[in-house]
């Protein structure tokens, strides 16, 4: 879940840059707000499937 959280605090100094008024820095906040988001969304999926097999024994 950090990757999670990195996401969101890029988006949110994105948005604080951007109501500042600094577009080039607030855009590249968002830009790695965005692939870290993809990454996150890749690896969720990914761990959807293989996790499936992992059995709990009891």
């Amino acid at each position: 879940m950090d990757l999670l959280r990195w996401t969101i605090t890029f988006l949110v100094l994105a948005l604080i840059a951007a109501v500042f008024g600094f577009s080039g820095i607030s855009d590249t906040f968002a830009y790695f707000g965005k692939i870290l988001f993809f990454i996150f969304i890749v690896l969720f999926i990914l761990g959807l499937i293989f996790g499936r097999g992992r059995g709990t024994l009891s």
